[in-house]
This record gives C-alpha cells, structure tokens and sequence, in this order.
C-alpha cells in the first residue's frame, strides 16, 4: 500500500497555498471554478484521499446523513428497510455523501437517539422512514431547522418539509376494484396497530372502494397486530382462514403480512388462487420468488430511496427554498397469487 498524501504535498504539487487547495476542495465558490477543477483533478492524479476529520473542521459538515432504524423483534425481518438502505446507500454515494445507521434498540426511544445524533453533530442531514400520523421526530427536527426529508406524510402540520410518498389510498382502491370484478365479495384487510399515515391512508382507500361500490353483499374484515409481532399475526391470520365465513380475498398492508397469509393458507390446505386470492403491497423481492408469485403493488422502494438521497441535497443546499415534495403512483404487478372468487 502506497503512502497516504498529505493536503500540503497536493499544494505542493500545484504551487497553490493549503488554504486555496483546501477551500478548491470544499467546493467554495470563492475559488475559481477552473482552478478547483484542476485541484480535482491533481488530487485523483496523486491519489489525495481528503482527511474526513479535516474536512469537517473546514466545511462544517460531516459528510455523513443520517437514518434511524427500530430494531425487529427476534422473529421478524425487514425486507422493505433492507432494499431501503441499499438505495438510500446508493443515491447518497452518488452525491457524495455516506449514510450513517443508528439502530434503535428495544426500549429505547427513537426521538431520544435522533436527539443525541443531533446535538452531536455525527450527521449534516437525516431520512426519516415510517411516518407516523402525528410524528414526534419530523416536528423535532422542524423545529430544530435540521435538513431532513422524510419517507411519508403526516396527516396534517402547520409547517412544511421534505417528503417523497406513495398513493397508497389509490392502490388499495386499485386492489379492491380488481378483485370485486372478479366476483369476490367477503374480504379481509391484515394490517398493523402502529399509527402509520400509510396505515389510515391505505386502510382509508380501500374503505371509499367499498363505500363507492355501494353493495350489501360485501364484507371486511380487519386483522391488526404490531409488525414486530409476527406469531401474533399468524395466530391472527390463522383464526381467520378458519371461519366458516372465512374471506376468499385478503389484502395485505405490506408484502410481509401478505407472504405470511400466503403460508397459512398453504398450510391449511387453501389452495391459491382458486379459493383465495391474496394482494399485497411494496413489490419485494420476496414477493416474486413465493409460489404462486404474490400480486402486488411496486412502490419502487429502492428507486424513492435514491431519489430521497438526491433530495435531502436540495434541502440541505437550498435551505431558503419551499422544501420539495414528490408523491409517487405505486403500479400493479400481476403475478399468480389473485383470480375469480371460488363457488361457495
């Protein structure tokens, strides 16, 4: 391994002061565009890997952002987090930037990490994922005026901020209309007990489908359980597929608890589609390689992750700026998992 560069041989090299050299890379716009680029350019030619620790002390920024994740319980994994982080990771790096996780252990208060992150200094910028109908941590950093942009809305705020989110109510209206033209008409809706917008927004679409369809012959009905109870939830489902007057078509909120309605029916002797059809929602990995394959709707976790990376650079760059909001159209992907409601 060769021997690391130092800034002053860089400035050296280029017969330029360290301070020039050092502000050339830090982007300030006081140096010459051409002679930051040709700072640049000397610095790949030598190998100059700029000191992080250096460069905080001249930028004021860490060069890190920031993302806090709730540790599962011991019986469940994430699989939407998991395709989170890898495109945040990579949008991020594309900006040249790094993410920075900080796992929440159990009983442990989210707020209170983001908090010490914060008054640390560890981050220049935060994500927020899975907001909550009224969220402790969006009005914090708000309040704070600490560049974030968050993975979802919340129902109502007297302040603006960042968001990218997806039509979950469309879906869920998208899901129903399918399958109550497919002559289904006893549903079932396995959802979560976290106050999640995307919760009452999802719950809220499907609800104006059934209203809208304005038929006395439909019925729902809703299993809700912590996400990070997963025995709880097969319990649940289980009951469920077990009633005489058991539904022939489940949605699930995410694909998780439609994969594990899937397995439980499997388990029960229902066949799939022929007596139940089941949707879910996020289009993971998991959903394509179950058998049959799950339907479901592609929210393109991955793709809103980088595109919320290049965001929270706009925030952080134009701070004086209306934050940017993106709301997304999740598209249906159908795969063997939904068909005709069976004969009763």
């Amino acid at each position: 391994m060769g021997k690391r560069r130092t800034l002053k041989e860089l400035a050296e090299s280029l017969d330029l002061s360290v301070a020039t050299v050092s502000r050339a890379l830090g982007g300030y716009e006081d140096i010459a565009l051409k002679t930051r680029e040709r700072v640049a350019a000397k610095a790949r030619e030598i190998g100059y890997v700029p000191n992080s620790a250096g460069r905080m002390l001249v930028s004021g920024r860490s060069g890190f952002i920031g993302l806090t994740v709730p540790a599962s319980g011991p019986a469940t994994f994430d699989s939407f987090i998991g395709q989170f982080v890898l495109g945040l990771g990579e949008g991020l790096a594309a900006e040249g930037c790094d993410l920075f996780v900080s796992i929440v252990s159990e009983g442990q208060s989210e707020l209170d990490i983001l908090r010490k992150l914060v008054d640390s200094g560890r981050a220049d910028a935060f994500v927020l994922t899975r907001i909550a109908e009224s969220d402790e941590r969006v009005s914090f950093l708000a309040e704070r005026r600490v560049p974030f942009v968050a993975h979802g809305r919340m129902i109502d705020s007297d302040f603006s901020y960042a968001w990218l989110d997806t039509d979950g109510a469309a879906a869920f209206q998208d899901a129903f209309e399918r399958v109550y033209a497919l002559g289904h008409r006893r549903f079932a809706l396995v959802s979560i007990a976290e106050p999640m917008n995307a919760r009452r927004e999802r719950e809220a679409g499907l609800e104006r489908a059934i209203k809208a369809a304005n038929d006395p012959d439909i019925s729902l009905q809703v299993v809700r359980r912590s996400r990070n109870n997963l025995d709880a939830v097969r319990d649940d489902v289980a009951a469920l597929l077990k009633r005489p007057d058991r539904p022939t078509a489940v949605f699930g909120l995410f694909d998780d608890l439609a994969l594990v309605v899937m397995q439980e029916a499997t388990r029960l002797g229902i066949a799939i589609p022929s007596e139940l059809t089941v949707i879910g929602f996020d289009n993971l990995t998991a959903a394509d390689l179950a058998s049959p394959g799950l339907s479901t709707f592609d929210q393109d976790v991955r793709g809103s992750a980088q595109t919320i990376a290049s965001m929270v650079q706009l925030v952080m760059s134009q701070p004086q700026e209306e934050p940017p909001t993106h709301l997304t159209i999740p598209t249906f992907v159908a795969r063997g998992s939904h068909g005709p409601a069976p004969e009763l």
